[in-house]
Formats: structure tokens, sequence, C-alpha cells
């Protein structure tokens, strides 16, 4: 289930998540760092790190529909903004560059239709970025901030997923190290923190972003050896013989004979 939009609105209003968003943001740059003349598309709830996306071409982000028509209120006024379903994108087939996925793969009901929409959407040699929550992190476990929802991944998940639908992983970056806290005093430490976590706890951060690429071919397949298949011949039944005579075993040793 998708997070509630007020409530996402909320966290990123905060202090945290606005270090969140510096903090996420930060390492979207390092893997996207020259937009020019790109499509961009944020899916999920992408809006506060499309700021970070800066010299895109075109940018747009679409959030999950909303289950409440008050939830539309909550993004009034901000720009490049579309309700949709997320199985189902009102955009037309390799249109889009770069497609990030914030706060949408961990929490979709439908993962295969919206990785299948992903693949669709996006121009061949298109990638996408998805941050997640890392299931080795303390932030998956905070049901205070919104990477508490939904179904966390490892890395080595993400890459398999990924793989498996037609993506191939291309590089992987993390951020927040610091534990999910509202105090100021603590929040103040979060840069130094983060560096330390980089260098030498890079597993243990609260979100995951990976980087891939749309793959147009299937991988070889190597080649199987044959298996030898025993064909079975078949004689007519006998005039007088029908389904409903079972009690003539040898009818049926003339309806179905092996060739050894």
């Amino acid at each position: 289930m998708h997070a509630d939009i007020a409530e996402l609105q909320e966290f990123y209003a905060s202090r945290q998540g606005q270090l969140a968003r510096r903090l996420i943001g930060h390492q979207l740059r390092q893997l996207w760092g020259d937009l020019r003349g790109r499509t961009v598309v944020g899916l999920g709830y992408a809006v506060p790190f499309l700021p970070a996306l800066e010299g895109a071409e075109r940018a747009l982000a679409l959030l999950p529909q909303p289950a409440r028509e008050a939830a539309l209120a909550v993004v009034e006024g901000v720009g490049r903004i579309a309700f949709v379903q997320d199985d189902d994108l009102p955009l037309a087939d390799g249109s889009v560059d770069r497609l990030l996925l914030a706060h949408a793969l961990e929490t979709s009901p439908k993962t295969r239709r919206l990785m299948r929409e992903v693949w669709r959407v996006l121009a061949d040699g298109g990638r996408l970025v998805a941050v997640v929550p890392n299931r080795r992190g303390v932030w998956c476990w905070s049901e205070r901030t919104p990477f508490g929802y939904g179904q966390p991944y490892s890395a080595g998940q993400l890459e398999r997923m990924l793989r498996s639908y037609l993506f191939e992983p291309l590089a992987m970056r993390r951020a927040l190290y610091l534990p999910p806290t509202g105090s100021g005093l603590v929040l103040r430490f979060a840069v130094p923190v983060e560096r330390l976590g980089l260098r030498f706890a890079s597993q243990l951060s609260g979100v995951v972003l990976i980087e891939a690429e749309k793959r147009i071919y299937l991988p070889p397949v190597e080649a199987v050896a044959t298996k030898k298949v025993r064909r079975r011949s078949y004689a007519p039944v006998p005039q007088g013989v029908t389904a409903a005579e079972p009690a003539l075993p040898s009818a049926r040793r003339l309806v179905g004979r092996d060739r050894g």
C-alpha cells in the first residue's frame, strides 16, 4: 500500500525530512550529473528530489492516485504533477530518458506491473534510479519516517529483482546513516556521521540508491541436450469397442502400443 501523500509532505517539511532530502539528493546528483536535453520522470513520491536534478529539459512527478479527494490539495501549487495508476502510466513507449522511483517500489501492491510499465516508457538505453529502504539499516524499522513502511531490500535483492525485469544494474549509492531522530542537537552531526558511514559502514545505510539501464535483449541461452522422446503409435479401435465398454483389456492394449 502506498504511503499517504499528506504524511509524506509533512515528513519532508520537517527538519529531519529536509536533511534526508538533501543527503539523498546529493547521491542522486552523483549518479545523474548531466541531464541536459533529458526527459526526467519521478514516480511514487519524488517531488522532494526533483529540484536536485537540475538541467533536465522536462521533469514530471507522477503520484499514485489518491484514495481521498482531500489529497489533491496537498500538492496544490506544485507544477508538473499528475496523479496516475502506477501500473498504467499515461506515457508513450520509450518517451522517458531517466526515471526516479521514490517511495514506490517498496510500497507498490503490483510490483510486476509497475516494473513492466517502467520498462515500457523508458527509451532504449534509458536509466532508472530506485530509492528504497535498506534491509540492513535502522530506518526501515522506524514508523516515524516513510522509509519504515513497505518492503525493505538488500543490495543483492535489488540487483536480482532488476535483472529479472530486464534492467542491468550499473551503480549503487547509499545515504542516511544517522538513526532517525527529530532531535535538532543530534541532527547537527548528520553530515560527519554520513561521511563516516560511507567510508566505514556502507552496508548500514538507511536507504539504497541503485541505478539500472533498460536492457533490450535477452541473455544467451546455453544449449541444452535434447532428450530422446519415445513415440507412441495408435492402432484403430476394433468395431464395436467404445469408451462405454471398459471391461476389454485387450482393446486398451490395441489403442496404445509402445515402440521400444
